[in-house]
């Protein structure tokens, strides 16, 4: 990174230096263990540029869900797209984009990252390694579901099974799995608190948003696209080779985000 890049940076070398700091932290470790030790200063580099939406990425199986159990009509949004009950049987609900934090039952800890729960939005249900999924069918239920993804990659040392139940099957899913199961150091626990969101975009079946998170004295967001697939909200995985919440960005503060969390 040229050091006139770094002088037009609001934080320069700061963040870079706080990214290395808390390299353990959830985003930075994500960024070295998919993106590979060669990739990741490319990655922190990155979060010197504005974020943009998550550039979104055909899935090599469509996205899809069952029919209501009782074999009636699916219930449908205000432009006719067909809005069906997940896998667990939550009700798709409100499909409006949340401005506001959504309500919640509580908030609880999976994996040491505090993530909330409601009997609306799901959870619907937590697998004994502590895997949370089936959410609802909406914008609400994905942002839902991102918090929980991120839970889930916390504990590195789960990354294999993590990335089979969490990402969307295909090659660029087959190439985390080569690269988590490859590099030996993907051990342990790292943790870093969700503190607000912003969707990017929103549509029937995929949803992009940027989660933010502390670090040091700023914020550093990260980019999800997550698909309706097989009754449930997956995360979209990078193409090969880049790292998972790619592009990351750097905020003064939470202004540009719904700030939502239970710390």
């Amino acid at each position: 990174m040229s050091k006139d890049k770094d002088e037009k940076s609001p934080y320069g070398a700061g963040f870079i230096a706080a990214c290395i700091v808390v390299g353990a932290v959830l985003i930075c470790g994500i960024v070295i263990i998919f993106a590979g030790g060669g990739r990741s200063t490319h990655a922190i580099a990155a979060a010197q540029q504005p974020v943009g939406a998550a550039s979104v990425q055909p899935t090599d199986e469509p996205a899809s869900a069952p029919a209501t159990p009782d074999g009636g009509p699916a219930p449908t949004n205000s432009s006719g797209s067909e809005r069906r009950t997940g896998s667990c049987g939550l009700p798709a609900g409100d499909q409006a984009v949340p401005a506001q934090a959504p309500a919640v039952d509580g908030w609880e800890v999976s994996r040491k990252v505090v993530v909330p729960r409601s009997s609306v939005y799901g959870p619907g249900t937590t697998d004994s390694d502590g895997f949370r999924h089936c959410f609802a069918h909406s914008p609400t239920g994905a942002v839902y579901a991102a918090y929980s993804a991120i839970a889930a990659i916390a504990d590195q040392s789960k990354l294999v099974p993590t990335v089979k139940k969490l990402m969307v099957p295909g090659s660029a899913t087959d190439s985390l799995l080569r690269q988590a199961g490859a590099d030996e150091s993907s051990s342990g626990m790292s943790t870093v608190q969700v503190v607000g969101y912003r969707v990017i975009d929103a549509g029937p079946d995929r949803v992009s948003l940027m989660l933010a998170m502390p670090v040091e004295s700023v914020y550093m967001s990260a980019n999800l696209t997550l698909v309706w697939h097989q009754g449930d909200w997956r995360l979209q995985p990078p193409p090969p080779g880049e790292a998972v919440g790619a592009p990351f960005s750097q905020h003064r503060d939470l202004s540009d985000f719904v700030k939502w969390s239970g710390i």
